[in-house]
């Protein structure tokens, strides 16, 4: 049963420049113990939808259709002080930057224990052995001394887990995770990624992962999204949409990944750049990059279904190609 389910979100910036359509007809839905990873380039809508899906999209952006529904509530229809008491609890989010999660001026401990006591009641003791459990969790070295200590007292690293282990302390429904381990060295990556997956099996909490990183979507998650300009260009479970691309935007992602690429010679890369959201001509999004581009990609094409578990918005499909 899906634990999230995302329909046709549109969320658009209204600025001097014009209409920035930064999430443009998004779907999407999670199961209970999923893991969703969500791909694509600097500028192609993935924080903005994650961001959308939590209610957190501050002016001159404006959610302006579509349903976000979780176990079947539409979070869209709700109040800013029922989308607040979800926050944390049965809903959770992990930023890119840490210090959009802590504050500078409390101690980790204070932090983390009026996280749980903003939704349940628990006594202190216990509610400090929560908050040194997911420390643990986390692998933070001696718990205990980093609880007493501030933010700007722990290293980047240090400060991302903290971040990350506020997100698991009520055990939420959802978490997403916005390139949560950018900063985190490749052992403490590996580890994160552990954890993150055994607790989607374990707890049954629908992850959805959003990186640039398709080596650690390989590795994690069980279903895959490509975002490109807003929209989502192909998905589909991990291991055979990475296998058989179909969009040739995704082969060219896959391409670029150094280990497909010959030891000495430059790598294989995508031409062009990310268009302007604002200013986006019609038809497909992406035919100015792409070698594949015929006359019928002149008008944007809808999203098809080549199999049972795949979608795609494509006129000239790579047929499975992974060289771009």
């Amino acid at each position: 049963m899906a634990v999230l389910t995302v329909e046709n979100l549109k969320t658009y910036f209204f600025t001097k420049a014009g209409v920035v359509k930064a999430v443009d007809d998004v779907s999407f839905s999670v199961d209970a113990g999923q893991v969703l990873g969500l791909v694509g380039e600097s500028g192609s809508g993935k924080s903005v939808t994650g961001f959308s899906i939590m209610g957190l999209v501050d002016p001159p952006g404006h959610i302006v259709s579509g349903r976000v529904l979780l176990e079947g509530e539409n979070l869209r229809a709700k109040s800013d002080d029922a989308m607040r008491r979800l926050r944390g609890d049965r809903i959770a989010t992990i930023f890119q930057d840490p210090m959009m999660t802590l504050n500078p001026v409390l101690r980790i401990d204070t932090q983390m224990i009026e996280t749980i006591n903003a939704h349940r009641r628990v006594s202190p003791g216990q509610a400090r052995g929560l908050a040194r459990a997911a420390l643990g969790r986390v692998g933070l070295p001696a718990p205990d001394e980093r609880l007493t200590a501030y933010p700007h007292q722990l290293s980047g690293g240090m400060r991302q887990r903290v971040a990350i282990a506020i997100a698991l302390l009520n055990n939420p429904r959802v978490i997403i995770a916005d390139e949560p381990t950018t900063a985190l060295d490749v052992t403490i990556q590996a580890q994160i990624l552990f954890e993150m997956q055994k607790l989607a099996r374990e707890t049954g909490t629908a992850l959805i992962w959003i990186t640039h990183d398709l080596s650690v979507i390989a590795g994690l998650a069980d279903q895959v999204c490509v975002m490109y300009a807003g929209r989502i260009v192909e998905s589909g479970p991990t291991a055979e949409l990475l296998d058989r691309p179909l969009h040739p935007y995704t082969a060219g992602l896959i391409a670029s990944i150094p280990s497909r690429n010959e030891r000495g010679k430059p790598l294989n890369q995508i031409p062009g750049m990310t268009p302007s959201l604002a200013n986006l001509k019609p038809g497909c999004a992406f035919r100015e990059r792409c070698a594949r581009a015929i006359d019928a990609c002149l008008v944007a094409p809808d999203i098809t279904r080549p199999s049972a578990s795949r979608t795609l918005r494509c006129f000239n499909p790579c047929a499975g190609m992974t060289n771009y």
